[in-house]
C-alpha cells in the first residue's frame, strides 16, 4: 500500500523545501521529493549561493591587487589560486545542503530522493535508480524550478559555450569571455571573471542592461562596470556561435543598422534568462494548464486547474527569485492549514551582487509614468555619506520614489555598498505603507551606510542635510 501524506512537495529548492518545513510545522504530514540528490535546488547547488561565494572571493582578490596598498595595507605579491577558490565555494554549498537535510529531520519532513511524476491528482510515482515507489497525498505542490534558456540555434555544451552552471565551475580563467545577455546572472558572472583576469564583453539585445531596472540606475551601473573593465555591445542580436578548435566565434548584428560583426573569444556564457522546468511531470495528462511561456496557470491561492495541486516559484508567473519562491511556499502551507497565507508582490526586492551591489523594491520611474502616477524623487549620493567615504565605497546613490499626493513610498532603488542588505529596511517600510516623511523622521545610527536612505527620504521634500 502506498504511503499517504497530507502534502507532497515535488522539488527541494528554496520554494519547495521551505513549503515542506512550514507545512510540517503546521501539523501536516509532509514529504518532499527531489531528483538532484541534494536539497536546495538550483539556487543552493549551482546558482545564487556558489555564485555569491565567487563574487565575494573575486572581489577580495581584486581589492588585494589594487586597493590595499593604496590604503596602507601592504600585502606583497598577490597570487590567484583558482582551485582553492572553487574548493571554498563547494565546501560552502555542502555545508548548506546538509543544513537543509538537518532542518527536514528537525521538522519531521520525509525526504524522498528521485524523480517525481504525477499519475493522478492524488498519486505521485518516484523513480530512483531503476526503482519506482508510489505515494498518495491529499495535496501536492509543484516546485520544480527553472532551467537555463538559450538563443535559438546556439547549443550549450558546458565546455566552451556555457550556462551559468558552467560559469561557476571553470577550471581556469579564460583569456576572453563573451556574455550573451546583460541581465542579473550574466553581469554577476561577467564581473567575477573580469576581476580574476578575463577580458569580458557583454552583448545585449536591448539598448540598456538589466531590463526592468530603473533606467537611471541602469545607466549608472553600466558606467561603473565599464570603469571596472567590462565592455558592452548594446542593441545587438547574436545570430550564431561557433565552437571550433578551442576557439569560439560569435556572430551578431546591430539592431538599428543591421551591420554584421564577429568577435572571437575563449568562452561564451549564454545568459538570456531561464524557463520553467516541468519536463516529465505529466501535467497535461492530469489536466494542469500552462501558458504560452510554459508557466503553470494558478489562481490567487496558487491552485492549478486541478484544485488540490498547487504551484510555486519559477514554474509560475513573476520574477524568478529564490526569496519570492520561499514566500509562496510559506503562503501555500498556511493556506492548506486553514490560515490566510499571502504574498505581497509589490514589495519583493531584487538584488544584483556585483561590487557595488544594486538593489530595488517597488516601482521604477518608467513604471510609474506608464501607470500615470504622479511622484516625487529623493536622491542621495554615497559620496556624501561619511561611512561610505571612510570605507572608500563612494560610488552610487539611493533613490526614493514617493507619491506626490500621499507621500507613500512607491519604489526604492539603490546602487552602492551593501545595498542588498539596505533594501530590507525599505521593503519593511513599504509593507507597512510608510511615507517618505516616516523614513526621514526615523533615527538612523551614525556613521552607517543606511543614513543615505534617511537623507534620500529628506531629499523627497528637498531638505537633505549633508548634500
Amino acid at each position: 500500500m502506498s504511503e499517504q501524506f497530507d502534502l507532497l512537495v515535488i522539488g527541494g529548492g528554496p520554494g519547495g523545501y521551505v513549503c515542506a518545513i512550514r507545512a510540517a510545522q503546521l501539523g501536516l504530514k509532509t514529504g518532499c521529493i527531489e531528483s538532484r540528490g541534494t536539497l536546495g535546488g538550483t539556487c543552493l547547488n549551482v546558482g545564487c549561493i556558489p555564485s555569491k561565494s565567487l563574487l565575494n572571493l573575486s572581489d577580495m582578490y581584486k581589492k588585494a591587487q589594487k586597493d590595499y596598498n593604496n590604503l596602507g595595507i601592504e600585502v606583497g605579491e598577490v597570487k590567484l589560486n583558482l582551485k582553492k577558490i572553487m574548493m571554498n565555494k563547494s565546501k560552502s554549498v555542502q555545508v548548506l545542503t546538509k543544513g537543509v537535510e538537518f532542518l527536514f529531520k528537525k521538522n519531521k519532513v520525509t525526504y524522498i530522493k528521485g524523480k517525481g511524476v504525477l499519475f493522478s491528482k492524488n498519486d505521485v510515482v518516484v523513480y530512483e535508480n531503476g526503482k519506482k515507489t508510489s505515494y498518495k497525498s491529499k495535496n501536492i505542490v509543484i516546485a520544480t524550478g527553472s532551467s537555463s534558456s538559450s538563443v535559438p540555434g546556439i547549443e550549450i555544451n558546458e565546455k566552451n559555450i556555457i550556462s551559468s552552471t558552467g560559469a561557476i565551475s571553470l577550471e581556469k580563467v579564460p583569456k576572453s569571455l563573451v556574455v550573451i545577455g546583460g541581465g542579473y546572472i550574466g553581469l554577476e558572472m561577467g564581473s567575477v571573471w573580469s576581476r580574476l583576469g578575463s577580458e569580458v564583453t557583454v552583448i545585449e539585445y536591448l539598448d540598456h542592461i538589466i531590463p526592468g531596472m530603473d533606467r537611471e540606475v541602469s545607466k549608472e551601473f553600466q558606467k561603473i562596470l565599464t570603469k571596472q573593465g567590462l565592455k558592452f555591445l548594446l542593441n545587438n542580436k547574436v545570430t550564431k556561435v561557433k565552437d571550433e578548435n578551442n576557439k569560439v566565434t560569435v556572430e551578431f548584428s546591430d539592431n538599428s543598422t543591421k551591420a554584421k560583426n564577429i568577435i572571437e573569444c575563449e568562452k561564451v556564457l549564454v545568459s538570456v534568462g531561464r524557463k520553467p522546468y516541468t519536463d516529465g511531470l505529466n501535467l497535461s495528462k492530469i489536466g494542469i494548464n500552462k501558458d504560452k511561456r510554459g508557466r503553470i496557470d494558478i489562481d490567487k491561492e496558487f491552485r492549478t486547474s486541478v484544485k488540490n495541486i498547487f504551484a510555486i516559484g519559477d514554474v509560475i508567473k513573476g520574477p524568478m527569485l529564490a526569496h519570492k519562491a520561499e514566500e509562496e511556499g510559506i503562503a501555500v502551507a498556511e493556506i492548506l492549514a486553514g490560515q490566510s497565507g499571502h504574498v505581497n508582490y509589490d514589495v519583493i526586492p531584487g538584488v544584483i551582487y556585483t561590487s557595488p551591489e544594486v538593489a530595488a523594491v517597488g516601482k521604477t520611474e518608467e513604471e510609474l509614468k506608464k501607470l500615470n502616477i504622479s511622484y516625487k524623487i529623493g536622491k542621495f549620493p554615497f559620496m556624501a555619506n561619511s561611512r561610505a567615504k571612510v570605507n572608500n565605497e563612494t560610488e552610487g546613490f539611493v533613490k526614493i520614489l514617493a507619491d506626490s499626493k500621499t507621500d507613500k513610498v512607491l519604489g526604492v532603488h539603490i546602487i552602492g555598498p551593501h545595498s542588498g542588505d539596505m533594501i530590507a529596511e525599505m521593503a519593511i517600510a513599504m509593507e507597512f505603507g510608510a511615507s517618505a516623511e516616516d523614513i526621514a523622521r526615523t533615527c538612523h545610527a551614525h556613521p552607517t551606510h543606511t543614513e543615505a536612505i534617511k537623507e534620500a527620504a529628506l531629499a523627497v521634500e528637498k531638505r537633505p542635510i549633508h548634500f
